[in-house]
């Protein structure tokens, strides 16, 4: 049985399938019915009008930002109304959210980008482009491997690795910022206090990019950001 928050995203191939709910009624009823039993919680459906070959999507842009803020699954009746080539698939496999297709609901993001790899043979051709890479390295004298005793590594290299953590959090940081961002603004329009925001924001279930609850001060950075 399902379980835990999700985001619906839909799609159609023309305007005129969009505008007779052509196919959108089959995958509408897919989804439900999948989610039928459990504890869950639909938050959001979102509906695209676009052809299958194109990978800029505006609307599963936001059905993925709102999966990021609501901490939710992305969830779609078949797999192949996401796209059908592995660049895109790749791109949903880094986009840090979990999705669930019903016709395929074993097809986890790293099942689906090992599908990406092996239809492009993109595998062999990384395989054979790291070891070109290392080879060049090794030409010029460079020591490969790098780490020594314990696993430790240099302290240059355990410097590099603690910048390089650094830089990971605050940029996921930022990220779930930019995410959640036009929600917090669209309420301080609203002229609601920071601290009324992040009262709404506690009640929707939504949390901090560190798990917490909101501050009338978090929100108050979020905003300044």
């Amino acid at each position: 049985m399902a379980e835990g928050k999700f985001i619906a995203y839909y799609r159609v191939s023309t305007a005129r399938q969009g505008d007779s709910r052509l196919g959108l009624e089959a995958q509408q009823k897919a989804v439900r019915d999948y989610l039928n039993g459990g504890n869950w919680e639909l938050i959001q459906e979102v509906t695209e009008v676009e052809s299958g070959r194109k990978a800029d999507r505006p609307q599963l842009t936001e059905a993925l930002r709102l999966c990021r803020v609501y901490n939710a699954t992305l969830i779609i009746a078949r797999l192949d109304r996401l796209a059908r080539n592995a660049h895109f698939l790749l791109g949903l496999q880094e986009a840090g959210v979990d999705f669930k297709a019903v016709d395929m609901p074993n097809a986890t993001p790293v099942v689906v980008g090992m599908m990406a790899l092996m239809a492009q043979d993109y595998a062999q051709s990384v395989s054979s482009n790291t070891k070109a890479a290392l080879a060049a390295a090794k030409a010029k004298g460079t020591k490969l491997g790098g780490m020594r005793e314990g696993g430790l590594g240099t302290p240059e290299q355990r410097l590099v690795g603690q910048q390089r953590s650094i830089l990971t959090r605050r940029h996921k940081a930022e990220s779930f910022a930019a995410d959640l961002r036009p929600m917090i603004t669209e309420m301080s329009q609203a002229e609601m206090s920071f601290r009324s925001i992040a009262a709404n924001l506690n009640a929707k279930n939504i949390k901090t990019a560190r798990g917490m609850k909101w501050t009338a001060a978090a929100v108050q950075r979020i905003l300044k950001q």
